[in-house]
């Protein structure tokens, strides 16, 4: 028996923070992505739930973190048909690249942690688990996601996994503003730093830092807003796909801001 289904508006608010009108519209953009292909791309196997409510599964799953067994019955299907609809429907729900950007766009970039369990990419970082280090990028005007970097492992510097992650080459040719961390990274623009012999910084300096910190924050209240959706706190699945979850749910946390 199917407990939620997006054929009741009152279920979607819940679980993926939109209101029924702007689910519909997401709805719309994965079939334009192909949505509504068949099942594993074998002829014949349908999917046992219609295209809403495979939406609504991955948005419920990211949202509350349930596992396979649990997220499931609420919808009337196996564990394994969960997990199926989750890798097949969970990257259409991604951003969509950025193709045309203005080239003075200013960017700001920071890493978050994600906990996973999974070692082979995982590793035990600063918060004393095993996580990943994802790297985020925004738009410094209107605080919207605009670059994911693939996932690192937890206990490598910002400064190196913006390069290992890919995010840089997402970012190239903009300029990109990060904290002092990044620092070995000539094209991000980062705070000044104390010379060597302790002495303080001209006044002039400390101003611009002042202005560097007052930019930069803004890309924290957005990662908070993405680690709202509960996967993002501690991922179970396979450590290389949250860039793809994270993706996805800042494609959702955009839609949520534009309400």
């Amino acid at each position: 028996m199917q407990v939620i289904s997006a054929a009741r508006s009152e279920w979607i608010f819940p679980f993926t923070g939109l209101q029924p009108v702007q689910f519909r519209r997401l709805v719309r953009l994965v079939a334009e992505r192909g949505g509504d292909a068949i099942a594993d791309g074998r002829p014949g196997r349908q999917w046992a739930l219609d295209l809403p409510d495979r939406v609504l599964l991955v948005a419920a799953y990211w949202r509350t973190n349930l596992t396979m067994r649990q997220i499931g019955p609420l919808f009337g299907v196996s564990h394994s048909a969960a997990h199926r609809v989750i890798d097949t429907l969970g990257p259409l729900l991604a951003l969509a690249p950025v193709r045309r950007r203005p080239v003075d766009q200013i960017a700001i970039v920071d890493g978050t942690l994600i906990r996973t369990p999974e070692h082979r990419l995982a590793a035990r970082s600063k918060n004393y688990r095993y996580s990943t280090n994802l790297q985020v990028a925004i738009d410094a005007s209107t605080r919207l996601v605009i670059a994911v970097g693939d996932s690192q492992p937890g206990n490598s510097n910002d400064t190196v996994v913006y390069r290992t992650s890919g995010i840089d080459q997402k970012l190239a040719g903009r300029p990109v503003m990060a904290d002092g961390a990044y620092r070995g990274n000539p094209e991000v623009i980062i705070p000044y730093r104390k010379p060597a012999d302790g002495s303080d910084l001209p006044a002039w300096k400390e101003d611009l830092n002042t202005q560097h910190r007052t930019v930069r924050a803004r890309v924290e209240p957005t990662l908070a807003g993405m680690k709202c959706w509960k996967i993002l706190r501690d991922y179970r699945p396979a450590a290389h796909t949250s860039a793809d979850a994270a993706s996805g749910i800042a494609n959702l946390h955009h839609i949520v801001l534009a309400r």
